[in-house]
C-alpha cells in the first residue's frame, strides 16, 4: 500500500514478460483488503502498457483455480491474481500479487527471477490517468483503447465442474438426506460453494457457512486445517456432526476434508482420490500418473504402484507440477499443505477436491470413515503429521537448518528415541520435462522400518521464519490402523527433536500448529 510499490511491481511484471502490448490478460482476487483498489491500478497500468483486453471477475473477484481456468479457456496470455493465499487479511495483515502464465499455472522460476531482477532497476512505470471503471456488473467497457470484460466469476468454473463430476449422482446423494457442512471461512470460495453445492446440487440451505467474502475474512485466519477451522473440526468429530465436512482457504485453492468422526489428512485424501478417481466421469479413462510434493506422505505412492502408474516426487510449490501436467505425465497432484488438483487447471483447487470426494461417496455408498478403513486395509496406512513452529527469529531458524545440514552425512546409523537413521540427505529435483535443477528443497531423515522426518523453512509467512517438520510412519498391521496419528508418530516426533535440537535452537517446546 506504500506509494508506487504496487505500480513498480506490476510494471516489472509486464516488462519481464516482454510487455503487455496487444495481450489478453485475466485479473481477479480473493476480495481481501486492498483487492478493489489494486484492481483499478492494475487496469489503468495494463491500458497504459497497450494491453488489448483484460478479463476481470465481477467486483474484481476470482478464486485462484477459477482464474487458472479462465486463462486456459479464453486463451489468455496470462493473468494477475491478487491474493496472499491462506494468510490473514485486513489493513494490518497481508496482500499479495502473482503472475500466472498462459498455461494457467504459477510463473516458473525463470519468470519470477526476471520479475525480481526488473524490480531492482526499474525507473518508471506507465499508468493511464482515468476514473475508476465499473466492475460491479458483467459486460464490456473501455479504458482508453483497452477492452475491460467483466465476467461472472463463478459461471465458467461451475460449468467445468459439471463436466468433470457426476452431478446427477451427487444430487441423488443429497436428496437421500446426506448432510454437509462447508466452511468458506469468509473467503472467496463462498460464492462458488453456494452456487454449486446448494444451488446446483441441492445441499440444504445453510450447508455452506461463512460464505460471504470479507476484506478481513471476518477476523479469522483462512487456512483450512484443524487449528484455524477448529469449530468445523470439532463438530465433525462429534456424534452430532453431519455426514461430510470441508473447508477452503482465502483464494480457494486449498481444502480440508472430514467425515463424521474422522479427519482425513491431506496426504490420505490425495491417495483416496487417486485410488477412486475412475468413479468420476472426467477421470473414467484412468490416470496417466500422479505427483506429490516431497514432504507429502508416501500414501499415494502405494496407490500408484497398485495401479501400475508413475508417481513423481517434486519440490514444494504447485509450479513444479505444471510441466508434468502439460506433458501428460500426471493427472492428479497433491501437497500435504491441503492442496490437491488435477490437469483440469494448473493450480490446486479446493472445491474440485470437495466435489471429487462427494462423487466418490455417491458412487460407493460408503461414509468417509468406512471408506478410509477400507483404503488402509488395502494399501496400509501412512501415519502422518506436520508440526509448524511459526514466526521464529529468522537467524535461529536458519541456524537450526544449517547445523542439521552440516551433520547429514554423519547421521546414518545414529540411534534416536529408539529409532535408527537409515539415510539422510537434502532433496534436489531434476525436472524430467525441461531438465531444470532445483536444489535445497528440504532435509530428509529416513529411519529403519520406513518412518521419516523432513525439515523445511517455509516462505509463506510474513513474519520471521516458519519451521515445518513433517513426520511419517508406515503401518501395515491390520490391528494397528486405527490409532491416533500423534500417538503412532510419538517415536518419530521424539527422534526428530533429538536429532535437530528444535528446542535448543528455537526455545520452542511445542509446535504452534499441528496438522
Amino acid at each position: 500500500m506504500e506509494p508506487h510499490f504496487l505500480e513498480n511491481f506490476v510494471q516489472a511484471t509486464f516488462d519481464a514478460i516482454g510487455g503487455a502490448e496487444g495481450r489478453t490478460l485475466v485479473l481477479g482476487g480473493d476480495g481481501r483488503h486492498f483487492n478493489d483498489r489494486a484492481a483499478q491500478v492494475i487496469l489503468r497500468m495494463a491500458a497504459a502498457n497497450g494491453a488489448a483486453r483484460i478479463i476481470v471477475g465481477q467486483d474484481a473477484l476470482l478464486s485462484t483455480p477459477a482464474a487458472s481456468n479462465l486463462i486456459r479457456l479464453r486463451g489468455a496470455d496470462g493473468g494477475l491474481i491478487m491474493s496472499a493465499s491462506h494468510n490473514p487479511g485486513g489493513i494490518d495483515a497481508d496482500f499479495g500479487l502473482k503472475f500466472n502464465t498462459a498455461n494457467g499455472g504459477p510463473a516458473p522460476e525463470g519468470v519470477t527471477g526476471a520479475i525480481h531482477a526488473r524490480t531492482l532497476d526499474i525507473r518508471a512505470y506507465r499508468i493511464l490517468e482515468a476514473q475508476d471503471i465499473d466492475l460491479s456488473t458483467p459486460g464490456e467497457r473501455r479504458l482508453g483503447q483497452m477492452v475491460v470484460e467483466v465476467v461472472d466469476p463463478v459461471a465458467d468454473y461451475a460449468a467445468l465442474m459439471a463436466r468433470l463430476f457426476d452431478f446427477d449422482a451427487i444430487r441423488a446423494l443429497f436428496a437421500g438426506g446426506f448432510t454437509l457442512r462447508f466452511d468458506a471461512m469468509h473467503a472467496i470460495t463462498g460464492p462458488y460453494a453456494r452456487a454449486i453445492l446448494e444451488g446446483e446440487l441441492g445441499a440444504a440451505p445453510g450447508s455452506v457457512v461463512n460464505a460471504t467474502p470479507l476484506p478481513d475474512f471476518g477476523g479469522g485466519h483462512p487456512d483450512p486445517n484443524p487449528t484455524w477451522a477448529k469449530e468445523l473440526h470439532d463438530l465433525m468429530l462429534s456424534p452430532a456432526g453431519p455426514d461430510f465436512g470441508a473447508a477452503s482457504d482465502g483464494d480457494g485453492d486449498r481444502n480440508m476434508i472430514l467425515g463424521r468422526g474422522i479427519y482425513v489428512s491431506p496426504s490420505d485424501s490425495l491417495a483416496v482420490m487417486a485410488a477412486q478417481a475412475h468413479l468420476a466421469p472426467g477421470y473414467r479413462a484412468g490416470l496417466r500418473g500422479v505427483a506429490r510434493s516431497m514432504p507429502t506422505s508416501g500414501a499415494v505412492d502405494r496407490v500408484a504402484a497398485r495401479l501400475g502408474i508413475p508417481c513423481h516426487e517434486t519440490p514444494t510449490g504447485w509450479k513444479f507440477f505444471g510441466n508434468l501436467l502439460d506433458a501428460g505425465m500426471a493427472t492428479i497432484c497433491g501437497e500435504e499443505s491441503f492442496g490437491t488438483g488435477s490437469d483440469h487447471v494448473r493450480e490446486k483447487d479446493g472445491l474440485w477436491a470437495v466435489l471429487m470426494w462427494l462423487n466418490i461417496l455417491a458412487a460407493t455408498g460408503r461414509p468417509v470413515k468406512a471408506l478410509m478403513a477400507e483404503h488402509w486395509a488395502r494399501h496400509g496406512r501412512n501415519y502422518y503429521s506436520r508440526h509448524d513452529y511459526e514466526a521464529i527469529e529468522t537467524a535461529r531458524a536458519e541456524a537450526l537448518v544449517d547445523d542439521l545440514r552440516a551433520r547429514l552425512a554423519t547421521l546414518p546409523g545414529t540411534r534416536a528415541a529408539g529409532l535408527v537413521v537409515a539415510a539422510a540427505d537434502e532433496f534436489a529435483y531434476d525436472d524430467p520435462v525441461d531438465g531444470s535443477h532445483s536444489a535445497g528443497q528440504g532435509l530428509r531423515i529416513r529411519f529403519e522400518g520406513g518412518a521419516r522426518a523432513v525439515f523445511r523453512l517455509s516462505g509463506t509467512g510474513t513474519e520471521g521464519a516458519t519451521l515445518r517438520v513433517y513426520l511419517e510412519a508406515l503401518e501395515t498391521d491390520p490391528a494397528r490402523l486405527e490409532r491416533d496419528a500423534q500417538e503412532a508418530l510419538a517415536p518419530v516426533i521424539a527422534a526428530a527433536e533429538a536429532i535437530a535440537g528444535i528446542t535448543r535452537h528455537t526455545g520452542r517446546t511445542a509446535p504452534d500448529v499441528i496438522t
